[in-house]
C-alpha cells in the first residue's frame, strides 16, 4: 500500500533565477539550492523549482517539452483579509492575475494568479476548513 501523502512538489520553470526571484518576493526563503534546483521549506511539504529541460531529463525524457500542466496549488488562509494581502503580494511579486478573490459559490473567497511559468495557485479562506495555529489543514472528520 502506498502512503497517501505528499513530500514534494517540483515546478519546471524557464528561467530558475527568475522564478526563485518571484518565490522569494512572496517571503518565502529557500531552504537549499544547487545547480539547476531549489527547493523551499514549507509545512510538512517541499516545494522545488527546477529547469524544464533539466526536469525532463530528471524524468527520463530528454528533449521533452514539458508544459504546466491542468493542476492548481492552493493556499487556504484563516481570513478574508489574508487572502486578499496574499493576493496583492503576489501581484507585486509579479504573478498574473487570473481571477480576483471574491465570494465563491460553495460558501468561501477565493482567488487565482499565476507564477512567471503559469503555475496556477488558488488562495482561498473556506469557512468549512479550519486552519490549525501552525496553518496546516485538517479535512474535518479526516482520521488519523
Amino acid at each position: 500500500m502506498t502512503p497517501q501523502r505528499v513530500t514534494l512538489i517540483t515546478l519546471g520553470v524557464k528561467d530558475l533565477a527568475r522564478s526563485r526571484a518571484f518565490y522569494e518576493a512572496l517571503g518565502w526563503r529557500a531552504a537549499q539550492a544547487q545547480e539547476g534546483v531549489v527547493f523551499f521549506q514549507m509545512l510538512g511539504t517541499v516545494l522545488g523549482l527546477f529547469g524544464l529541460d533539466a526536469l525532463a531529463e530528471d524524468q527520463g525524457r530528454p528533449g521533452a517539452k514539458l508544459g504546466t500542466g491542468a493542476a492548481t496549488l492552493a493556499q487556504n488562509f484563516p481570513t478574508e483579509a489574508e487572502v486578499d494581502a496574499a493576493w496583492t503580494a503576489a501581484l507585486e511579486a509579479g504573478a498574473t492575475p487570473l481571477k480576483r478573490p471574491e465570494k465563491v459559490f460553495w460558501g468561501g473567497y477565493s482567488g487565482y494568479y499565476a507564477d512567471p511559468d503559469g503555475h496556477v495557485w488558488e488562495l482561498a479562506m473556506n469557512p468549512f476548513w479550519p486552519l490549525s495555529p501552525d496553518g496546516s489543514l485538517k479535512l474535518p472528520g479526516a482520521g488519523g
